[in-house]
């Protein structure tokens, strides 16, 4: 038979059209009205929608959930520049939305897609169709999510202190640090506040560890309540605690611990059977330029601290402040 007879050309037809119907990919063919003038087989079965139906409908009125002003800006770039375009699931989950292939096993709710957009040229060079090639990447994406995830959980549990859930020393001191390098830049003012729970040992000793716990916890969380959320709470060790003020002076942290004195003052940790009341000391020392490093920032609210509970506890002193 004549390789350019009709008859081989037909053939050639029908297997070009059969390979396109096989593929394991979504194949779509569109003109420049939009028009869907070719749905293959894989576009069938997720859509439930037959080539029959589809053919010469607009795409954007057959899918309305399409985003329109979105896809026909991409569509018409590659008609007018003739050159591919790419969509990730990472830019846009999905063109198209189809339910998973493994639904049952499967722990994505979609199917998530990367596509192609194809110029397709006529013989004169024209670009009057573009293909749009849809890949099922769902494996792949929720792979890279869950590592993401996992990525993500590692990063807190090493940040973060497992008893109470704030800041570890690690972390919170590494923030503290970072702070004392803004203000050699800005002089933005910012307060160190350092708090311990007055004799935490005699609670542990009276009630039992576990209460002590309960304690630790209860604590963390009201300092988390009385807290901005641009302020560093951290557990420092034990049951000594450290607030990072961001952007305040001395006299302006003033509130934050007025507002801790008064929830201590009426909290009780209640655990078992047992009523646990319990006061905290406090220091408090502005960032000054006098500090060389971050470290004698903390030791000055160190040693305020230690004056708060050398003077009776349940107190607070300020040190390297002006009165």
């Amino acid at each position: 038979m004549n390789a350019n007879s009709p008859r081989h050309e037909i053939d050639e037809l029908h297997l070009q059209l059969g390979l396109l119907q096989t593929l394991d990919v979504g194949l779509i063919v569109l003109n420049k009205d939009y028009q869907i003038h070719l749905w293959n087989s894989f576009m069938e079965n997720h859509s439930g929608l037959l080539h029959s139906k589809l053919f010469k409908r607009n795409i954007f009125e057959a899918f309305p959930e399409l985003p329109s002003q979105w896809l026909r800006h991409k569509i018409d770039s590659v008609f007018l520049l003739k050159n591919r375009s790419f969509i990730t699931w990472e830019q846009r989950p999905y063109l198209f939305k189809f339910k998973p292939h493994r639904p049952i096993t499967g722990e994505a709710p979609f199917m998530y897609q990367n596509a192609t957009l194809i110029p397709l040229k006529s013989p004169g060079g024209e670009v009057d169709n573009v293909g749009i090639i849809i890949y099922d990447v769902t494996d792949a994406a929720i792979g890279k999510i869950g590592l993401e995830e996992a990525n993500t959980q590692l990063q807190h549990l090493s940040q973060t202190d497992q008893l109470t859930s704030l800041y570890n020393r690690g972390f919170w001191e590494a923030r503290l640090r970072h702070e004392f390098d803004r203000f050699s830049r800005t002089q933005a003012p910012s307060s160190l506040l350092m708090m311990d729970i007055d004799h935490f040992k005699k609670i542990n000793d009276n009630f039992g560890h576990p209460a002590g716990d309960e304690v630790l916890r209860q604590m963390a969380a009201i300092l988390k309540d009385v807290t901005r959320t641009t302020d560093i709470v951290g557990r420092y060790g034990g049951e000594e605690f450290g607030i990072l003020l961001i952007d305040s002076n001395a006299k302006q942290s003033l509130r934050v611990t007025e507002r801790l004195r008064d929830r201590i003052s009426r909290l009780v940790v209640k655990h078992l059977n047992d009523e646990i009341r319990f006061t905290i000391s406090m220091g408090l020392t502005e960032i000054s330029n006098s500090f060389q490093t971050h470290e004698q920032w903390i030791q000055l609210a160190d040693q305020a601290l230690y004056q708060s509970k050398s003077n009776g506890r349940d107190r607070l002193t300020i040190l390297g402040t002006e009165d």
